[in-house]
């Protein structure tokens, strides 16, 4: 259905707001980042192909999520979109009433801004949704969060990047932050510190290290998630990676990963403990306009083969709950921070990103202190009840 209101900027200005129900609309959908940010050098364009399989029922989120998604047209212009999505996961752990809003892009109107978030909250109500989270898109396990601190740096692989004026519309629309997400940014050869020299060598009889064993990829990536879940478990917002979400990142980290990369920690020969550190793709995205053909994955190939990519982040990693909290866990998260620093180093990469923290995970928060790493960019989650 169809929406139709007078701007009260100007009279002549019409805003339509029209769900997406066809592959037409899906790819206008995808395409309305271009317009939104068209003036914003820090933006990095995702591709195309990669968006469509993302908003594509081959998405294993959909397996347990649905969703609706719509467009926002000023004037027959495309100026907005967002969608609103229930996932039944996030419902057997946070609540049967709870929804969510995702891929929010608008330009600066309070107006579009107002009547797309109209939409997704009629159709989260219409659905008995009482309380409404976001952005996700789709899920906490993907990209989250508005930027609100960091705007002046474009973003890593895999992170959002935001408009200033989010926020203050959010604000208007009466939602409220729930929680915060932090990066850091830290150089890959900065000096061990003293007490993470004495946690390693306290505990490096019964710990041992371990890169990925591609022969035994899909054991291994069944091992990653399962820490992962664990070790999250008590985490705020957290919902499990199914098999199936797992899987499908284990295969973006199998094309563009090297097995050094992936560290695992095993403590009297039983896993505990694994960091994952990527090569930073968005330092190639951001001259490929979304295009990845016909010529946009020979220079993918070629930055990666030739140690081009400078920076790199940090997405997952998990030490298993048994171990939180106590000095052998500090051991196992200073052991598998070390550990892939030089094989990164080698690699071409000087830099990297450590995302996303919550603000209130003052363990991670210490030790990312420890090493020199800074707070360089803030994200945030709203929420709002529904009338």
């Amino acid at each position: 259905m169809q929406t139709l209101l007078k701007s009260k900027q100007a009279d002549s200005a019409t805003i339509t707001v029209q769900p997406v129900t066809s592959y037409r609309e899906m790819g206008k959908f995808i395409d309305v980042p271009w317009h939104v940010n068209t003036n914003n050098p820090m933006w990095v364009p995702p591709l195309h192909i990669e968006r469509r399989l993302h908003y594509s029922r081959f998405n294993p989120f959909f397996k347990h999520g649905k969703w609706q998604a719509w467009v926002a047209y000023k004037n027959n212009k495309p100026v907005g979109r967002i969608s609103a999505q229930i996932d039944s996961l996030h419902q057997q752990h946070h609540g049967e009433n709870t929804g969510h809003f995702g891929s929010m892009e608008c330009i600066n109107d309070s107006d579009v801004f107002s009547e797309l978030m109209r939409q997704a909250e009629q159709w989260l109500a219409a659905h008995h949704i009482h309380y409404v989270s976001g952005p996700f898109t789709h899920s906490i396990n993907q990209e989250c969060g508005i930027l609100v601190d960091g705007f002046d740096t474009p973003p890593v692989v895999m992170m959002p990047h935001s408009p200033e004026w989010y926020g203050d519309l959010l604000d208007q629309q009466g939602y409220q932050p729930i929680k915060d997400l932090l990066a850091y940014w830290v150089k890959v050869d900065f000096e061990t510190p003293r007490v993470m020299k004495m946690l390693i060598r306290k505990y490096s009889k019964q710990i041992q290290l371990r890169p990925l064993n591609r022969k035994n990829f899909q054991q291994e990536i069944a091992l990653l998630r399962d820490i992962f879940n664990d070790a999250w478990s008590n985490n705020w917002g957290f919902i499990p990676f199914t098999e199936a979400e797992f899987d499908e990142l284990g295969s973006s980290l199998r094309l563009f990963v090297q097995d050094d990369f992936i560290q695992i920690a095993e403590v009297n020969g039983v896993p505990a403990a694994f960091m994952v550190t990527l090569p930073n793709l968005n330092e190639i995205f951001s001259k490929l306009n979304g295009k990845l053909f016909p010529f946009g994955w020979m220079k993918l190939i070629k930055q990666l083969k030739n140690k081009k990519i400078k920076t790199g982040r940090v997405p997952l990693m998990g030490v298993r709950k048994q171990y939180q909290n106590t000095p052998l866990g500090m051991a196992l998260a200073c052991m598998v921070i070390d550990a892939p620093r030089k094989m990164v180093l080698d690699s071409g990469i000087t830099e990297v990103e450590l995302s996303w923290i919550l603000e209130d995970n003052k363990v991670m928060r210490n030790i990312l202190d420890s090493i020199g790493s800074s707070q360089y960019k803030r994200y945030r989650i709203f929420g709002k009840t529904l009338q």
